[in-house]
């Protein structure tokens, strides 16, 4: 498996993939830069007068709820449609399910038009799948990923999709199998938008690999390690953003194999 997901890195790297992203204010430019970082191209478009246009150019669509209004949300919508009709894979990264009326409305909306993958915390998944109460600070997570793993399958299964739970170990879960990954570091939760860069980055995997699994495993465990990395060489969460984009744009095979920690179930 691990040789596997390194040949996928590389396959980023060589096809350079256009990942369309409508995603928040916050997060823009760190995700753009982590796109580049892994070898993708990053296009940021919210227009309602091109969205549709853009999805059909490119080779994924990255969809995160982050700093939602109205118009985004018809933006979101054109765009999830679209990449549903035209069979492009898309990414749902539901930020603050639970928090407010406005998210809850629109998230089903979204998951009607069937994404390839979606992308959460563990009390993000919990309240989009609405199995049980929850609650949501902001987009920080009050659940742990193994609290989340029952609401997880019951998306995949109803969505027919592959869902990953974030956390200290990120758990991705298909109807086939579940994965576990055991690398990060907890510096990463002390810069903002790194989960959203993870859903960007599985976005640029799902533009080049056609195995859903594969292309969202490959993407978590290389940032993953690459967080690792960078964390023992960052002297606080500055540093670590910095050095992150590095590592990630400098990884070696040798370096991932030497890290990588995967289990499956």
């Amino acid at each position: 498996m691990e040789k596997k997901l390194w040949k996928h890195i590389l396959s980023v790297r060589q096809q350079s993939p256009l990942v369309h992203n409508i995603t928040n204010y916050v997060v823009m430019n760190t995700t753009a830069n982590a796109l580049l970082a892994v070898g993708a191209s990053p296009i940021m478009a919210h227009s309602q007068l091109e969205v549709e246009e853009m999805v059909n150019i490119s080779n994924a669509l990255v969809i995160n709820i982050g700093t939602l209004d109205e118009y985004w949300s018809e933006a979101m919508l054109m765009a999830a449609k679209t990449a549903n009709h035209t069979h492009k894979p898309w990414i749902l990264d539901p930020v603050g399910a639970g928090a407010t009326s406005l998210r809850d409305n629109l998230l089903p909306l979204l998951l009607s038009h069937g994404p390839t993958v979606i992308r959460g915390n563990a009390s993000e998944i919990i309240a989009l799948n609405k199995a049980n109460k929850t609650t949501t600070k902001g987009v920080d997570s009050t659940a742990s990923s193994n609290e989340a793993i029952d609401a997880a399958r019951n998306l995949a299964s109803k969505y027919h999709n592959t869902v990953c739970i974030s956390g200290e170990t990120d758990i991705i879960i298909s109807e086939q199998q579940t994965v576990y990954i055991h690398n990060g570091h907890s510096l990463m939760t002390k810069v903002t938008g790194l989960g959203c860069s993870a859903t960007a980055i599985i976005g640029a995997f799902l533009g080049s690999i056609d195995n859903v699994s594969e292309a969202v495993i490959a993407g978590m465990g290389l940032l993953g390690v690459a967080g690792e990395i960078a964390a023992k060489e960052s002297s606080g969460p500055g540093s670590l953003q910095v050095n992150l984009i590095d590592k990630l744009y400098t990884i070696t095979e040798e370096e991932f194999m030497d890290h990588i920690k995967i289990s499956s179930l």
